[in-house]
């Protein structure tokens, strides 16, 4: 019998969790379950990552974990329990189904447009690495991090469960329209990958104009893979066209360790009161005995769950209001009673048992990603934020002093936007200023140049950071100014 990891979360999450734990155990799924401490409580307690070392010792041994909603404390520095889960165990790929669910009424629903997408997204990177800074009293910084090993990873595992899925489509959201580099690497990664997959229609679109197809022509999407940030907010979009969060299973996927949740909050103004519900957790636990092979208990649970919802039976926060809810409890009753009924619409077929091969094993060191066939690298330039409220060319005044024989001073940009040697007077200014300095005749640099420049413009200006500028093979590895 294959054990897992259970952490019933905060809020309604034991509450939930005992009532999904209550329809496995009368369905007999072979699971044997290991509670696990983490949650709220446990930072309460001192642990600051929201868990005991015992509780991460069990999951790494078990591979498998299964979670209700966790609350992360407001303030007190603390990270994301969940983001921190996800991160330590590198769970890169982060999957929703959202789907037509007959009884669970909306505007679509009503309309007769059936919903069926899937959402990949990035869940290692991007402004979800937490990296901030404040470079001065006005200016906050943070990094952006997308890497082509990362993406790599993610977009690999969207193709192959797209295949899988017998998917009609796969399209790669983005904004490399704008953000050239790092949007612009993961759309090139796609791209890349496509190629391994001619079998699958593969487009892109831009995320905003997805925001905006996805409300009026949801049903022309199937799978969509995105970064982590436009991820987290297309997915919450897309549970709305299926009637909230309440019904969005997660899953999040890794090479070792899985977890699968509920996304949906913790409601502490519901905890306590049994009037939670619990279907978001119980499709999320359905994808889970998908993902260990054992379809059958999964097709017969998911059968009685949709064979339920379409008989009306429901939960306080949804469905028709002439019939009387159901508390959490007599919900998961109504689930197991309808073991072996199939739904009028959307039944799922019976499928065996499938065994599983185990992708758990002991690493005795973490595992480098890094690219093959690198293209050759060279340093051409630095650009150095400095701290001034000098106006522009004061400040390259002072920048052409230090430039010496082998740096020119390109350009002066603020929050993005060129000041100088062109710009406007019209450009509100902050007391932060990038300074691009390039070599001479684009000659390589070493290090050693570039310390020795900083050193230099240091006793003119504070340099809160700096950013080395990059040729790899014949491509500028770095962004222009707005205007430059």
């Amino acid at each position: 019998m294959r054990r897992i990891a259970v952490a019933k979360g905060d809020g309604i999450g034991p509450e939930i969790m005992d009532a999904v734990l209550k329809i496995f155990y009368e369905a007999k799924v072979p699971l044997e379950y290991v509670t696990v401490d983490i949650g709220k409580w446990v930072f309460d307690k001192g642990f600051n990552t929201g868990m005991t070392p015992e509780a991460r010792q069990t999951i790494e041994t078990l591979g498998i974990l299964f979670k209700g909603p966790m609350e992360t404390p407001k303030g007190k520095g603390v990270k994301s329990i969940n983001v921190t889960a996800r991160k330590t165990w590198n769970t890169y790929a982060n999957t929703r189904t959202f789907q037509t669910l007959h009884g669970v009424d909306t505007v679509f629903s009503k309309a007769g447009i059936p919903i069926d997408i899937t959402v990949v997204r990035e869940n290692i990177e991007d402004t979800y690495g937490g990296i901030e800074h404040m470079i001065t009293n006005d200016v906050a910084i943070s990094r952006r991090i997308i890497t082509r090993p990362g993406s790599m990873q993610v977009i690999k595992y969207a193709f192959e469960m797209a295949r899988k899925k017998k998917a009609r489509r796969i399209t790669c959201a983005h904004k490399a329209n704008i953000m050239k580099i790092t949007d612009g690497l993961f759309l090139e990664v796609f791209q890349e990958v496509a190629k391994d997959y001619p079998d699958l229609k593969a487009d892109d679109v831009i995320v905003d104009d997805l925001c905006m197809k996805l409300v009026t022509k949801p049903d022309t999407f199937d799978v969509i893979v995105l970064t982590n940030l436009q991820g987290d907010i297309v997915s919450d979009l897309c549970a709305g066209l299926i009637g909230g969060l309440g019904f969005a299973p997660s899953a999040n996927i890794g090479d070792h360790i899985c977890i699968f949740e509920a996304v949906h909050g913790t409601a502490p103004d519901i905890a306590g009161k049994n009037i939670a519900n619990p279907t978001a957790l119980l499709l999320s636990g359905i994808g889970m005995l998908r993902h260990l092979g054992l379809m059958e208990s999964a097709t017969m649970i998911e059968n009685a769950l949709l064979y339920t919802l379409e008989q009306g039976v429901h939960t306080g926060d949804f469905g028709n209001k002439s019939i009387s809810a159901v508390n959490t409890t007599q919900f998961a009753e109504a689930i197991t009673s309808n073991f072996g009924k199939q739904p009028g619409q959307g039944a799922k077929p019976h499928l065996k048992d499938a065994p599983v091969t185990e992708t758990m094993f002991k690493l005795n060191e973490n595992v480098m990603l890094e690219s093959a066939n690198a293209p050759a690298e060279n340093i051409i330039g630095v650009d150095f934020f400095i701290e001034s409220d000098e106006q522009p060319v004061f400040i390259a005044n002072k920048c052409l002093r230090h430039g010496g024989v082998k740096f020119k001073l390109i350009n002066i940009s603020n929050r993005g936007t060129q000041v100088w040697p062109t710009g406007s007077v019209y450009t509100n200014l902050v007391n932060q200023y990038n300074v691009r300095f390039e070599s001479i005749d684009d000659m390589p640099l070493k290090q050693q140049d570039i310390l020795g420049l900083y050193v230099s413009l240091s006793g003119d200006f504070k340099i809160c950071s700096s950013e080395l500028l990059l040729m790899l093979g014949d491509k500028r590895a770095y962004s222009l100014a707005q205007g430059q």
